[in-house]
């Protein structure tokens, strides 16, 4: 029996020998257990994860589940998946083991996510909902297609909550200038607004770049990274998608306003950040614009739908906007497709010509246009 008693303390601790994947001989040593009973339950639930034996608790698959994916997945994106496991799932099914969860569990556990409040007294949103089932159902899905699991009781017990729409608001180029304006008494938050209104960028990839971003001479700046501030700590992460990876050419007054914008530093490195400013402060300088200029409210990230509607309305392709804000035309042309002229005339009239060969017109009382065969 691996499982010792600390005659110092009176605490228990485990000693497990194990084959690690290469097959060789490996010790483990687990201290701290109050009880003898903790202890063997540790090993067994150990010994359970070596074999892959789906007889384990979902709370010890899941640190399986983390070995195996976090490795693959941004920092922020695993921190997301974490918060709702230890917060939503584990406090609920965690102890229940994997090969006996049923679809019935799943109803339950469902119908206590749809009573439980949010810190704002409000029942969790259906976005959130479905995002905390989907995160379940990824859990069993890896367990099917890895350890053998024969059914997702999560899918069989069907999704809960919904996509909701999320508003889109803009401004137009004039609300944007007003707005620009306020913000002159401060040139970092100018500079920063210029950026996000005028180049369709992310909060988080304006907040990644630096002086060797940028290509004054073919007035172009490279987005390669985003930034993010977790558990405290400043963290440069590759941009939200591959898609997102791409070379924006400014218009030749943002290519010179950014040349000031360097020239406010004293010494300035080449890999250094420009906008050493954080989420919160670019939201608090939109409220002091908004409240001084009357402009209506928006979110930062609605800066980035500014710009896109901008661009559609100077008539640019949903190809080539999507080309310069990081995305596939045709999520452009599904998102703004409200935004962009409708041409449902034209269309008709052409379906007309090419029925007809030409649209019928009668002189003397006769049709002159051959049909088409």
């Amino acid at each position: 029996m691996p499982v010792y008693k600390n005659e110092k303390n009176g605490s228990w601790y485990v000693m497990v020998r194990y084959k690690d994947w290469k097959g060789e001989n490996k010790q483990k040593c687990q201290r701290g257990f109050a009880t003898k009973r903790e202890a063997q339950e540790w090993e067994r639930q150990f010994q359970l994860q070596k074999k892959a034996d789906l007889d384990m608790t979902l709370e010890s698959f899941c640190k399986m589940y983390e070995k195996d994916v976090r490795p693959r997945l941004k920092e922020n994106t695993w921190l997301t998946k974490e918060s709702i496991i230890q917060s939503k799932i584990l406090p609920y099914l965690g102890q229940r083991k994997v090969s006996e969860i049923t679809a019935k569990d799943v109803i339950d556990w469902q119908n206590e996510m749809r009573s439980q409040k949010g810190k704002d007294g409000k029942p969790i949103s259906p976005t959130y909902l479905k995002t905390i089932h989907a995160q379940l159902s990824s859990i069993f899905n890896h367990a099917i297609r890895y350890y053998d699991l024969t059914v997702n009781p999560a899918k069989k017990a069907g999704t809960m909550g919904m996509e909701e729409s999320k508003e889109m608001s803009f401004w137009t180029k004039e609300e944007y200038l007003k707005f620009a304006e306020a913000m002159m008494d401060k040139p970092l938050s100018y500079y920063a607004f210029e950026m996000l209104y005028w180049c369709g960028i992310r909060e988080g990839e304006l907040l990644a770049l630096t002086p060797a971003d940028f290509d004054f001479e073919n007035r172009t700046v490279t987005i390669n990274k985003s930034y993010q501030r977790l558990k405290g700590k400043d963290v440069i992460t590759s941009p939200k998608t591959k898609k997102s990876n791409r070379v924006i050419r400014m218009p030749q007054f943002l290519a010179d306003e950014m040349q000031d914008c360097l020239k406010l530093f004293y010494s300035l490195k080449p890999d250094d950040r420009i906008f050493p400013i954080t989420k919160h402060y670019l939201s608090h300088e939109m409220d002091r614009g908004c409240k001084e200029t009357g402009v209506k409210h928006i979110r930062i990230h609605d800066l980035r739908h500014s710009h896109v509607s901008l661009l559609i309305d100077m008539g640019f392709t949903a190809l080539a906007i999507g080309d310069r804000v990081g995305h596939e035309g045709e999520k452009i042309t599904y998102r703004y497709a409200h935004l962009f002229p409708s041409r449902q005339t034209e269309m008709a009239d052409r379906l007309d010509t090419a029925r007809f060969g030409c649209r019928s017109e009668e002189k003397g009382g006769e049709d002159t246009c051959q049909q088409g065969a």
